[in-house]
């Protein structure tokens, strides 16, 4: 069924999409590196603990990330865990935060599509799983005009991807052997050069005339937009319904077999945070941004954080179809094994949510647990 999702197209913008490739590790701009946060994480007054004293969170300080930005900021994942705490962490990479994952750092994380699946794949599906979507869309091609007019143009030109094997890099190649034109996957070079360049320096590159351009993620598009170039292709031009997923929320396997009921609370936080920025969508913008500002020191200007707010959608909806979709590009492309992904999801908790918010539920492309 549809997403119950929070259709902010006026929604947040994303910083990142991250690596299928365990070497990939994709540094996701405007933030500061993996450092705890601890603003608005109050113990709820009078509030009840559950069976865990914390819940560690992991996210990045971006705005694909913006339910746990604004859940955090505002309180409102701490109000449904009432006397059990958030420690909430920060971080700029995949691999980074499943490493943490991985050695119980943190508990829950908002994170890629492509690293879920790397790290799934990796763990021969012990892992992690999959129990909430958070965010779709926000990335785009953008280009020098002065260089390329049209999308045939980028024949011969140098264009940037944030990573080998991240997930934007991926849906580049994908876009490229669709047109019919050769790129090396792993050095990037043929019809198209593929850069492969951090967000953060990517701007610089292109205003030193070595970029004629780059598919990316917001807000790393509107930054090089704000430097004079345009945008030629958004991605949600590409897929279904205008629709794929570039936020999910995960949780490590152990945590959810001792901790359910922890489990449940972070995702009433996270449904009620995507209601309440759906209905407050300048408010939500303001909060996220006050939060970014919190955790690397200053905020997005307004020219910039503008239109990467506009080209996202905030959604509870993993959109299982296009992680399938996904991974199935970096098996075509040759980055990935076609990999097992039975049992990635379990959105039952998240389901259970939904159905009694009067919500619909929400489908996982026949990868759920058994």
């Amino acid at each position: 069924m549809p997403a119950p999702r929070s259709t902010v197209r006026r929604g947040l913008a994303a910083v990142a999409a991250l690596p299928l490739l365990a070497l990939a590790a994709t540094a996701c701009g405007y933030g500061s590196e993996s450092k705890d946060d601890d603003a608005k994480t109050n113990v709820s007054a009078g509030g009840k603990k559950l069976s865990s004293d914390t819940v560690k969170i992991g996210y990045f300080p971006n705005l694909t990330h913006a339910t746990a930005l604004v859940g955090i900021q505002e309180g409102t994942i701490q109000k449904e865990l009432g006397g059990t705490k958030v420690e909430s962490t920060t971080f700029n990479a995949g691999p980074s935060e499943i490493e943490a994952l991985n050695a119980g750092s943190i508990d829950i994380g908002f994170i890629g599509p492509s690293p879920s699946i790397n790290a799934y794949t990796k763990s021969q599906g012990k892992g992690l799983r999959i129990i909430s979507g958070s965010a779709s869309g926000g990335v785009k091609l953008v280009v020098n005009p002065d260089r390329i007019k049209t999308l045939d143009d980028l024949k011969g030109k140098k264009i940037a991807t944030p990573q080998l094997g991240n997930t934007q890099d991926v849906a580049f190649l994908n876009w490229i052997s669709e047109k019919g034109w050769k790129v090396d996957a792993q050095s990037g070079k043929g019809d198209v050069s593929v850069v492969r360049s951090d967000n953060k320096v990517t701007p610089d590159a292109y205003k030193s005339g070595d970029l004629d351009g780059a598919w990316v993620p917001e807000p790393t598009a509107s930054k090089l937009v704000s430097e004079g170039a345009k945008v030629l292709l958004d991605e949600t031009d590409l897929w279904p319904d205008k629709k794929f997923v570039i936020t999910n929320i995960i949780v490590s396997q152990k945590f959810l077999s001792e901790h359910p009921d922890v489990v449940e609370a972070v995702l009433k936080g996270s449904v009620a945070t995507n209601k309440w920025i759906n209905a407050n969508p300048e408010k939500a913008k303001a909060s996220a941004n006050k939060a970014l500002e919190t955790l690397s020191g200053k905020p997005l200007p307004q020219e910039i954080l503008d239109p990467a707010w506009e080209s996202i959608e905030i959604t509870d909806d993993p959109l299982a179809q296009t992680l399938k979709t996904q991974a199935g590009y970096s098996v075509k492309s040759g980055l990935l094994k076609d990999p097992n992904l039975q049992g990635i999801y379990d959105l039952g908790p998240l389901n259970k949510i939904l159905k009694a918010e009067g919500l619909p539920e929400v489908a996982d492309a026949g990868l759920g647990v058994k």
